[in-house]
């Protein structure tokens, strides 16, 4: 059974009850202001003091509220996340539940290859340090998910390791070299996808 997905919770709203909905409100603001920020400067032009000067509040309230850099743009990317979980949890087949796992692994690979291309600059803004890159929620909602797939399609194999596998190969380090610096188009990185899937999960005349 697969996990139900938690997304990592970037703000730290420690107000009082009675000032929750201003808290929120303060939140969406900025988170605005962010989006505007990225539409007219790319990610690069998201700092604190930026954010902080185009939501007119000041600079202390946009840390308490993201944290730091990383949690202000992770959190620009946290609804589009929640879509793409809830299409992996209870979306059509073969994404959603309903289809082999090894198919729903093939769709899993080209819909987070797509949805990387749409917002890589953005997600590489938000890469998390080395020693968190592996523990933030969404990404060990990925892993989960591919882990689940894998001990169903290959149960007598090394399933964590063959997840690891998988997942760097949809690392939006990865998908910017590949496709930004060796210039692949997406049609090559996606049957890249098969191919490894097919390796790993021994399925090659399944398809």
């Amino acid at each position: 059974m697969e996990n139900t997905p938690v997304l990592l919770e970037l703000g730290t709203d420690v107000d009082e009850p009675c000032l929750r909905a201003d808290a929120a409100r303060n939140r969406a603001r900025l988170l605005d202001a962010a989006a505007r920020l990225v539409a007219e400067h790319g990610a690069a032009g998201v700092t604190m003091e930026a954010v902080a000067a185009a939501a007119q509040v000041g600079k202390g309230t946009v840390f308490r509220r993201f944290g730091d850099r990383t949690g202000l743009l992770t959190a620009l990317l946290d609804h589009s996340e929640r879509k793409f979980q809830a299409s992996i949890l209870s979306g059509p087949a073969p994404l959603g539940p309903g289809a082999p796992p090894v198919e729903r692994l093939r769709a899993f690979g080209c819909a987070a290859l797509r949805r990387a291309a749409d917002d890589l600059e953005l997600q590489l803004a938000a890469e998390p340090c080395p020693d968190r890159r592996f523990l933030v929620p969404p990404r060990q909602v990925r892993y989960g998910h591919v882990l689940m797939l894998l001990r169903q399609a290959v149960p007598d194999a090394d399933c964590e390791l063959l997840a690891q596998t998988l997942m760097g190969y949809l690392e939006p380090a990865l998908i910017h070299h590949l496709t930004r610096q060796c210039h692949m188009p997406m049609d090559r990185l996606q049957a890249g996808w098969f191919d490894l899937v097919e390796r790993v999960t021994g399925s090659g005349g399944s398809r």
